[in-house]
């Protein structure tokens, strides 16, 4: 079994919703660019039923070099992380 492509998604979504791939598209399109304006923004984009992105900062912390073994020190950091949703859990587990 392989991965669903992009436009095998957007042939499905297409068939299922009745409208055209064009429109589909823009619609991904739109939800990817206020997904990532709202987090820059507000630290967070809900999409009910699936999951949410979050901003999180990440503290300074102490590291390893796998390649040396020698000590390093990791600086804090913003990072983004997707936290999966209940529904979608229960639904694929």
């Amino acid at each position: 079994m392989s991965k669903m492509t992009k436009s095998q998604l957007l042939s499905t979504l297409s068939d299922k919703c009745g409208v055209s791939k064009k429109e589909v598209a823009t619609i991904l399109e739109e939800m990817t660019d206020l997904a990532y304006k709202e987090v820059k923004k507000n630290g967070e984009f809900t999409l009910p039923g699936f999951g949410k992105l979050v901003k999180v900062k990440r503290k300074a912390r102490t590291g390893r070099n796998p390649a040396t073994g020698a000590t390093i020190q990791i600086p804090a950091k913003t990072v983004v992380k997707f936290r999966v949703a209940k529904a979608a859990k229960e639904a694929v587990l």
